[in-house]
């Protein structure tokens, strides 16, 4: 008996195979470990689905007809919708594997594959989803925050954690030392920053940092 996967009990895998007997084995592979399993035979089958915000991974096939695995991939890439892949293949090539993992898949099965090994796969790319949202809602709690911040505030945090001192960032905007300390006591403050490194952290999780040409 296959061993429930530690995921969100709303996680979902889609599968994208143009053989039905294997969407069938492997939604029903999916579903007895206790997840959702949600199955298309092409891309276009796939993007007609609505699909909701839940924690998420895709097995999708190299070889499909029309819009192929690869490409499929790419275009997910080039629109930054952004969701683990697990590659399977019948005809797979080191050239394409390798293709596959530098554009980010979580792994490429070739087939025939273990049952386990393809288990263990989605709950890699289940984890990689659930570490994303997670950021993800961290830089969104960030921007909510800087945006409190007023322009100048904004400009302070960048320069200072961008490694400027005080008396550097008072040159480099044309205020008083003073000034820049009571900015950067405020922006402390409404970042909610526990530490001068916490701080940095967010300038970086925000893309915010400056430092001197």
């Amino acid at each position: 008996m296959q061993k429930k996967l530690e995921a969100l009990p709303t996680s979902v895998v889609f599968v994208i195979d143009d053989d039905a007997s294997v969407r069938t084995a492997i939604g029903s592979l999916i579903r007895s470990v206790g997840l959702r399993a949600e199955v298309f035979a092409s891309v276009p089958e796939f993007l007609a689905h609505k699909r909701s915000s839940t924690t998420s991974c895709l097995i999708l096939d190299v070889r499909l007809p029309g819009v192929s695995g690869l490409e499929f991939q790419s275009e997910l890439a080039k629109a930054n919708a952004e969701i683990p892949i697990i590659f399977i293949t019948g005809h797979g090539d080191i050239p394409m594997t390798v293709k596959a993992m530098k554009a980010g898949a979580v792994e490429f099965l070739t087939k025939p594959f273990r049952d386990q090994d393809l288990l263990d796969a989605v709950q890699a790319a289940l984890e990689r989803a659930r570490v994303k949202e997670v950021k993800d809602r961290a830089v969104s709690d960030l921007r909510r925050n800087f945006s409190t911040l007023t322009p100048r505030e904004q400009e302070v945090m960048a320069w200072v954690t961008g490694g400027l001192l005080n008396k550097q960032v008072a040159a480099e905007i044309g205020v008083t030392e003073i000034t820049v300390k009571v900015h950067r006591g405020n922006v402390m403050r409404k970042m909610a920053a526990k530490s001068f490194a916490d701080l940095v952290r967010m300038a970086d999780l925000l893309g915010i940092r400056r430092t001197k040409s």
